[in-house]
């Protein structure tokens, strides 16, 4: 557990960007005669440095790759920036759930994987949704695996590989089928890498396989090989690095989203498929359904984690995420999927309603206060959607 602790400076600058953040905050106001209870918020981390590997040592480029100022896979200044800002919108956008100045530790949860990307963004959106206070940020010990984030590393549910296997090509229609689809894509990038003749990234044959502890699958080919390439150009766009920097100049904002349908494909394996999102998505929605539905439970639960939290429990709503700037279900840096709780007093029924809450690539890029949250409509629940229904839906997509 680390509690955040304020200094002058910060609460002033907190001060000075919360009055900037524009009306679109309370552009969701809660509907005639329902209250809100709790919310629930399922986030990406914020901006961070490559992680190691992302980037195939054999890829070709004709240009070196920019800098960082961080090492590798950790969060950035610039994105710490972007997350306290997303905090600064959540706390005025969540006005109603009639929280203290300084919160309760029984009223605001926010709980982490253990990689430090993680902890940062916790840290940094603590600051932001109360930085005159010191709300606590929980995680496990850095040398755990949390099952909440990491479900089957951690063995968390009784996964079988080629039961996943068999899911993730009905879905996809098969490796080379993914690969077919997106090779307009992958020619893009070609581009984008300037190597000169023939591809600039590994081309090994598609497979997928169980992994060696039988845990997981291990995917080769193209998609694996790409897929982290395309992530590090939308970081670099993310991290505000000067256009000429940006893919080396040949990857406008255009360019970022089309390339980004390659980090996307990367869902489609390991998140989307209904048997991968059953299992991927187990922990975290029966932490979901707990908070929801416990008699005393926190008013905010906050839980940051990857990208593949999120697109799998999209995956298990059967929800697609959209946000300006990104590709379809490629999660955007601080992208949360939020279930709200509401109550009718008159009549006591329990409501939930859900949204993607995320910045434009240009408003992270810009730290610009700027916050979009989209409606979710859950296939099977109507909106607002009672939360007995919310709940047996969500059981019933979940391992």
């Amino acid at each position: 557990m680390r509690a955040i602790r304020p200094s002058l400076s910060s609460f002033c600058t907190a001060l000075a960007l919360l009055s900037a953040i524009p009306t679109m905050t309370q552009a969701h106001p809660v509907p005639s005669g329902l209250r809100l209870e709790r919310v629930v918020m399922v986030m990406r981390h914020g901006v961070r440095a490559p992680l190691s590997g992302e980037v195939p040592v054999t890829t070709r480029t004709a240009q070196p790759w920019p800098n960082w100022p961080v090492p590798e896979g950790q969060l950035t200044p610039h994105g710490a920036s972007a997350i306290e800002l997303l905090a600064r919108h959540d706390r005025r956008w969540l006005a109603s759930l009639a929280l203290t100045r300084c919160p309760a530790a029984a009223t605001v949860r926010i709980w982490t994987n253990t990689a430090s990307r993680t902890i940062a963004s916790g840290e940094a959106y603590a600051q932001g949704f109360a930085p005159d206070c010191r709300l606590t940020v929980g995680h496990l010990r850095e040398d755990r695996t949390d099952p909440i984030f990491e479900p089957l590393a951690a063995g968390a549910t009784a996964f079988s590989p080629s039961q996943a296997i068999a899911s993730i090509d009905r879905y996809t229609g098969g490796m080379a089928a993914l690969v077919a689809r997106h090779r307009p894509a992958l020619a893009l990038l070609d581009t984008v890498l300037g190597c000169g003749h023939g591809a600039c990234s590994p081309v090994d044959p598609p497979s997928l396989v169980a992994s060696t502890d039988r845990r997981g699958i291990e995917l080769s080919g193209p998609i694996r090989a790409v897929s982290g390439i395309a992530q590090v150009l939308l970081l670099e766009d993310s991290e505000g690095m000067p256009r000429r920097a940006v893919g080396w100049g040949r990857a406008d904002p255009a360019t970022i989203a089309r390339l980004g349908a390659l980090h996307a494909a990367l869902f489609d394996v390991f998140t989307r498929s209904p048997y991968m999102a059953a299992h991927q998505a187990s922990p975290l929605g029966h932490r979901i359904i707990d908070t929801l539905t416990a008699a005393r439970a926190p008013r905010l639960d906050v839980m940051i984690g990857h990208d593949t939290n999120v697109t799998a429990l999209a995956a298990a709503l059967h929800v697609a995420l959209d946000a300006p700037g990104f590709a379809r279900n490629d999660v955007a840096p601080g992208g949360a999927i939020v279930i709200e709780r509401l109550r009718d007093p008159r009549s006591g029924e329990r409501f939930v309603r859900l949204y993607y809450r995320v910045q434009s690539l240009a408003a992270i890029r810009a730290l610009r206060p700027e916050v979009i949250a989209t409606p979710l409509a859950v296939p099977g629940c109507a909106a607002p959607c009672r939360l007995d229904r919310f709940v047996a839906v969500l059981k019933s997509r979940i391992a």
